[in-house]
């Protein structure tokens, strides 16, 4: 058949609506999130994000976070809780309490860090942040028994509030063989000693995998043991703290599983820092997790 400038028009019509269509549904695949299944809920630490390690702003990793499927960006200062909740996000774990080497170890400590619990506890209920994060401090030759009764002194102080409040207190698990030398809090054996002292739901451990593979390994069945203990997790990959992916030798997906099986329903946060493209080493890394 000759092909009229009308036939020619019609079909150049036809194939611009087709490549739309298909342009459109490329928009749709491209705009789905990552984390699709969402039986466990995923964050992201903003310092991982932030220079020296990536440059990029708040905004931008909210705006990548949400993109993902993400729900939280988090060790934020209470200043910059706001900026995340404008993309639909919250600060899963606040900061603000005190710094690492000085901490819930020495009493000298605790008049600062009743004042920060106490100004930061009802800030964090206001704006919806479910936990705020604390150090044990280093040892600086303070026993371990000593270390026991000062943190749970203080503890027991601010506990009350926290339970009134619906915030918990997290006491976060380092390594001090590698990253933090000294650091009191580096077993999960020792912090689950504070945890049967204070007897609260509203005092928990942040569990962080990459600093207890290091000091402990055997992560799956440790968890398993104390999960009524934890109240978060914070990822990372062994050696080198970046990406969680099969460059290095731990076994995200089978730890996340058993995670969820055992009916957590807390955070997960991603805490490595991306030596690739920031953004789809973190798309990767909640593609992982999400199962």
């Amino acid at each position: 058949m000759w092909k009229t400038s009308s036939t020619i028009k019609r079909r150049s019509v036809i194939t611009g609506i087709g490549v739309a269509a298909l342009n459109v549904a490329n928009a749709k695949e491209n705009q789905k999130k990552t984390v699709s299944k969402g039986r466990l809920k995923q964050s992201v630490c903003r310092w991982c994000y932030d220079k020296p390690f990536v440059e990029m702003s708040l905004d931008e990793l909210a705006r990548n976070a949400s993109a993902i499927g993400l729900k939280s960006v988090e060790l934020l200062t209470e200043d910059e809780w706001p900026v995340v909740k404008k993309y639909g996000l919250t600060c899963a774990v606040g900061s603000g309490i005190n710094g690492i080497s000085n901490g819930l170890n020495d009493v000298t400590n605790h008049a600062a860090m009743e004042k920060n619990f106490r100004r930061l506890l009802p800030l964090a209920k206001k704006h919806g942040v479910a936990n705020l994060i604390c150090f044990s401090g280093n040892r600086h030759n303070i026993s371990d028994e000593r270390a026991w009764d000062n943190s749970t002194l203080l503890l027991n102080k601010v506990k009350t509030q926290a339970e009134d409040e619906g915030v918990t207190i997290l006491l976060e698990l380092l390594n001090s063989k590698i990253d933090h030398p000294d650091y009191h809090c580096d077993k999960t054996s020792w912090g689950v000693e504070i945890m049967k002292r204070v007897k609260s739901s509203r005092v928990k451990l942040l569990y962080d995998i990459y600093h207890m593979q290091i000091m402990e390994g055997d992560v799956i069945r440790t968890i398993r043991n104390n999960i009524e203990y934890i109240g978060h997790f914070h990822t990372g990959g062994n050696p080198g703290r970046n990406e969680i992916d099969e460059t290095q030798e731990l076994n995200y997906r089978a730890i996340c599983k058993s995670i969820v099986e055992l009916g957590f329903d807390g955070y997960l946060a991603q805490e490595f820092i991306p030596i690739r493209d920031p953004v789809a080493s973190l798309r990767k890394a909640a593609a992982i997790c999400d199962v």
